[in-house]
This record gives structure tokens, sequence and C-alpha cells, in this order.
């Protein structure tokens, strides 16, 4: 298992980095890092993990992460194509606290929450933002720079409910990337707590404590979002029935999937899939 804290390679010389990332799945576990992080996705959908924030992501994204705030991308596996993405890394301080920028640092401090910009709004900066991976020194810096500038009159919603400022301890970040991990390969059939409690070396107890201080929720309701997330993927990706849906879904009960369903996405499976399904 891969530690939380990602090393990212910036220093004195190099304080910027981007890259383009293009491979069949987003293999990092939930992280963190002690740098700001824009990633946008080009190609793939799945969950996304913002803080305590679970949820589903598509082609177009774009997600601000301010520093030490947990994070991770897990792609569909049944996804057919490849998982692509631009992401752009930078150390705090590159750049000076003065007036002009004022509204570039308010919005980094609001990052401690995670922001999924509007798409509309952020349409006419991606030619900007997928030239980034090809420049280096001055040319990224002023690149980001102009990136961020404009991001900050773009429109956006928080993605955690709570913030993170601060490092978390390895322990506590490797025990989440293997609930993470668990829950990914295991979501489709009825899992118990004390298995998570065996996998981290804790007592039932103590695991149902931890998980609701890191995530603000219990863990079964953390479940339930993330069954809810792949089965609302699900609706719109395949020609599968609901009742079949919840069953791989790892609901064993068709009313009970109707009412999770509702609590979270607001409507029925059916007016969900009427709704979104592309013509």
């Amino acid at each position: 298992m891969e530690p939380i804290l990602e090393p990212i390679h910036l220093d004195d010389k190099r304080t910027i980095t981007s890259f383009y990332h293009s491979k069949k799945d987003f293999d990092t576990p939930w992280h963190f890092h002690p740098q700001h992080e824009l990633t946008y996705i080009e190609e793939s959908v799945g969950t996304k993990f913002v803080g305590d924030y679970v949820g589903p992501y598509e082609p177009g994204e774009l997600v601000l992460l301010r520093s030490n705030l947990p994070h991770c991308w897990k792609n569909n596996t049944e996804q057919k194509g490849l998982s692509k993405s631009i992401v752009i890394q930078w150390n705090l301080g590159v750049f000076p606290k003065v007036p002009e920028l004022a509204s570039l640092f308010q919005m980094l401090r609001t990052s401690s929450k995670g922001l999924l910009f509007n798409t509309k709004d952020t349409a006419p900066l991606l030619s900007r933002l997928k030239k980034c991976p090809e420049l280096e020194a001055h040319d990224l810096y002023i690149e980001l720079l102009t990136i961020l500038v404009k991001l900050s009159s773009c429109g956006y919603k928080t993605l955690s409910s709570a913030s993170f400022t601060e490092d978390l301890p390895s322990e506590y970040g490797n025990r989440m990337a293997q609930v993470h991990d668990f829950v990914s390969a295991n979501y489709s059939r009825k899992i118990y707590l004390k298995e998570l409690a065996d996998l981290v070396n804790m007592s039932e107890q103590s695991f149902s404590r931890f998980f609701t201080k890191m995530m603000g929720r219990p863990f079964f309701t953390f479940l339930n979002e993330y069954r809810i997330n792949i089965s609302a993927r699900m609706l719109l990706d395949t020609h599968d029935s609901v009742s079949q849906i919840a069953f791989a879904c790892g609901y064993e009960s068709l009313p009970f999937f109707h009412r999770q369903f509702k609590k979270f996405m607001s409507s029925s499976p059916l007016s969900y899939q009427r709704k979104y399904a592309k013509p």
C-alpha cells in the first residue's frame, strides 16, 4: 500500500509541475500532498473522493484542490477507453500576495474544501490548460497565474463539507486508502463492519469512530453513497434493468435501493435515467 503522503518533487529551482495522465486507470489511492492541485478530466467516468465528499465525475470537469486536501479519482472498471487527465501542481507561496491577486487567494482559501468549476465558464480556458504539460520554467509560471486569475471569476461549487488544511497522520491515510480500495473491490456484495475493522487492525467500535471522524458520516452512509453513485452511472451507461443494477451494486432489497436512490439523487432511478441519459 502506497503511503498517503504523495511525494511531489518540487524545490527552490522548480516550484510548478504539469503533466498529462493517460492510462487504463487512475491508480493513485486516497492521498494528499503539500502542493495545490488543478485537475482536468479529459476522458473517463467514475467516482471522485475529495475530503469527505463522494460523487460521480465525468469528462470536462475541472477541480481545484488546496494543499493537504485528501482526494482520489476511481474510474469505472468497465469503461472501455483510457483514463485521461491534465494535472498542474505547485508549491505554496509561489505567487506574491499583492492586492491585485486578492480574488485568486480568496479562491485558494475556499479550495480547502475542493472546488468544482462550472464547465461553461471554464470552456474558454481549456486551450490554455491543455498547453501546460508542454511548458516549463517561466512560461508555465505565467500560464498558471493567468489561468488561476481567470478561474477566480468563474462559477464553482465546493465539494467537501469539511476543510483540510493540516497534514493527515500517514497512519490514518494508509487506513483510509485501504478502506477505499476494499469498497471499490467489494461494493457489489454484502459488506460487514468487522471486515473493515479487521482490515485496518481496529475493533469495530474504534473503526466506526475513526471513519466518522475522517469522513464526517458513518461508514454505511458512505457505502450507500458510493453504491448509489455507481448505480447512477450504470443507469446512464448500460442497458441493464433497475433491478439488475440494484443487485449488481450490492442491494438485496429493491425497495431499499429505491429509497436510498431517492435520498441521494432526489429522484427515482427511472426519472434520473430519463433526465440525464443521452438521446
